[in-house]
């Protein structure tokens, strides 16, 4: 169970916040402030919760308080041979770009889940059970330690993505697997549409998929493909497939690099190809279909989950085409990093970070909201920005 006292002491902020009406900012490590609409109120910061609560590797259940650093938690893991298999970015402190400094209620607040996710999940499937402080002080619990243990509305889950506006994430019971006995990955030189093609060619058959990831470098197109699971699967995978197996080390080196947007193609986007400065383009993120063709956007994305998922970058001013383009296959675009803007280089309206939703979904999502937060002081702005 979540500390008493260190939970009490969010209690009464979150109640002497809704007697007075103050917007609250629910703050873990920082590192994800970036996503999302701008965030408003008073920090509420859960560094106090902190600790692992329970444990069990052999039930393969792991429940933690929400302060808890994700970098903690994955070292207890990696001890006991398992881990997250969702690979959460881990990103960097703000104000410390060599500490990963995100904890374990942010994990599931942003919802965010790395280069494995169209093979394993995503954050939600693993969250078992969860301690919320809603918005009028009350400690809720939802679900519990097994799979199976659901009737009803799964709030747990839900609370994935959330963004803290359903209130204060206090503690999570989450389901952990074993590290894969084996990995490989190799790479094939082809064009974006060869990638998309063999992605869903392989996605037919019985191979150890787990990411993939393809762009260019130096002007050519190269598809990267991870494989993971028994050590004859992936020894027959690699046969099979053929391409050019990496050496480990830099292998690893790389997919962490995409799973922390660590690699320079994330760190260091610029208009025109300048340096990364007040002019850094947008980054955005497609979610389409896997079966979606080439789209009919400028610059070269960074593809993953086997065509799931597209990184763009551009200037700001796109936002229209980016997620006209989505929509017309299916798919929706989230500005996930906005550039720097100077009313010198821009002097439109800042796009939206998410795509509208449509209005009985917007609904839903605001009933929601407000059941858990009558008081309005957890900032359901920033994930519903319009209406």
């Amino acid at each position: 169970m979540t500390n008493p006292i260190e939970l009490q002491r969010i209690v009464d902020r979150v109640r002497a916040a809704a007697a007075d009406a103050t917007p609250l900012d629910i703050r873990g490590g920082g590192t994800k402030n970036f996503y999302g609409e701008v965030a408003l109120g008073e920090p509420l910061v859960t560094s106090e919760l902190t600790g692992i609560t329970s444990y069990e590797p052999s039930e393969l259940v792991v429940t933690v308080r929400a302060g808890t650093p994700l970098a903690e938690l994955e070292a207890l893991l990696a001890d006991q041979g398992q881990c997250l298999p969702f690979e959460p970015p881990r990103f960097s402190h703000p104000a410390n770009p060599g500490v990963r400094g995100g904890t374990v209620g942010g994990m599931v607040a942003a919802g965010l889940s790395g280069p494995s996710r169209a093979s394993v999940g995503a954050v939600r499937d693993y969250v078992l059970g969860a301690t919320l402080v809603d918005g009028r002080g009350e400690v809720l619990h939802f679900g519990g330690t097994v799979m199976k243990n659901v009737a009803g509305y799964d709030v747990s889950r839900v609370l994935a993505g959330s963004l803290g506006t359903l209130g204060v994430i206090a503690e999570v019971s989450l389901k952990v697997l074993p590290v894969a006995p084996a990995e490989a990955t190799i790479e094939f030189e082809c064009d974006q549409a060869d990638a998309l093609r063999l992605l869903n060619e392989w996605g037919g058959r019985p191979l150890p998929l787990n990411a993939s990831l393809w762009r260019l470098r130096e002007g050519v197109g190269v598809l990267s493909l991870r494989l993971r699971g028994a050590v004859a699967a992936v020894e027959a995978a690699c046969r099979h497939l053929g391409g050019a197996v990496q050496e480990a080390g830099p292998a690893e080196a790389g997919w962490r690099s995409l799973r922390d947007q660590q690699h320079p193609w994330f760190a260091d986007r610029a208009m025109n190809g300048g340096p990364a400065a007040s002019n850094a383009d947008d980054l955005w993120r497609l979610s389409v279909p896997q079966t979606a063709s080439v789209l009919a956007l400028d610059g070269s994305p960074w593809i993953e989950w086997h065509g799931g998922q597209r990184w763009y970058q551009a200037a700001s001013g796109q936002a229209s085409r980016m997620r006209e383009t989505a929509r017309a296959v299916g798919g929706h675009a989230t500005l996930f990093r906005a550039g720097g803007r100077t009313e010198a280089t821009d002097t439109s309206e800042p796009a939206s970070r998410f795509d509208a939703l449509s209005a009985p979904l917007a609904r839903i999502h605001r009933a929601l909201m407000k059941e858990f937060d009558p008081h309005n002081i957890f900032n359901r702005d920033r994930l519903l920005s319009a209406g």
